[in-house]
């Protein structure tokens, strides 16, 4: 199990000190929610941000867009640095393209579903896909809580994955904690996004530890 803790929901003022309790985890990847409040009601971080947790940040950057045409600002992302990019399926007229794109940088390419999307839209670009990212919450804001009819999603997704022998790993974002994550992993799930649960813990580094363990 890849475990991505997210910083959406930190104190920015400790940003540094919370990419290194990172950094010393056993997390393998760093998720960044890029949010435009456009495509969802609430602004998060850009460029300038990113620029800097990569000077920082000894893991793989994992950027979640959720932006409006956000085939416009591949290639920014990948000279920040980030090694998986994640677009949204509802914000894609052309997402074929869009995947094709961010493969062509270099970059791991992921899709991610609203909770009310159905994974089966995606059969006829899975094989493209490194991930698809299930959200499990409403996108645009951390500490909400968890839709458990996300778990459906990820064993209906995870039996096409198995139907077709395809190499695409499930990750799943949103109201994420010890709980929750298990279940998500039971059902299938590759990687789990955790942003509140480790950074309100009193612990972070504890927290993170017994994720990984399951």
């Amino acid at each position: 199990m890849v475990l991505a803790p997210s910083i959406l929901s930190v104190d920015f003022l400790r940003l540094r000190e919370i990419i290194e309790i990172i950094n010393r985890s056993e997390a393998e990847w760093l998720h960044l929610d890029v949010m435009d409040g456009v495509f969802v009601p609430n602004l998060s971080f850009g460029f300038p941000v990113i620029k800097h947790v990569a000077k920082v940040t000894t893991k793989p950057m994992d950027a979640h867009l959720m932006i409006v045409e956000p085939q416009k600002f591949i290639t920014q992302f990948r000279d920040l640095g980030v090694e998986a990019l994640t677009v949204h399926y509802e914000a894609c007229t052309h997402l074929y393209r869009a995947v094709m794109k961010i493969k062509e940088t270099g970059m791991k390419a992921g899709v991610a579903l609203n909770p009310h999307t159905p994974v089966e839209l995606l059969t006829d670009i899975l094989d493209e896909l490194d991930k698809v990212l299930i959200m499990s919450v409403n996108p645009g804001f951390g500490g909400q809580k968890f839709i458990p009819r996300a778990i459906d999603k990820v064993y209906r997704l995870k039996e096409i994955i198995n139907q077709r022998k395809s190499q695409t790993l499930i990750q799943v974002d949103g109201g994420i904690n010890l709980e929750t994550g298990k279940r998500m992993a039971d059902a299938g799930a590759d990687i789990l996004v955790a942003g509140t649960s480790i950074f309100r813990a009193e612990n972070p580094d504890e927290m993170i530890r017994q994720m990984k363990d399951g």
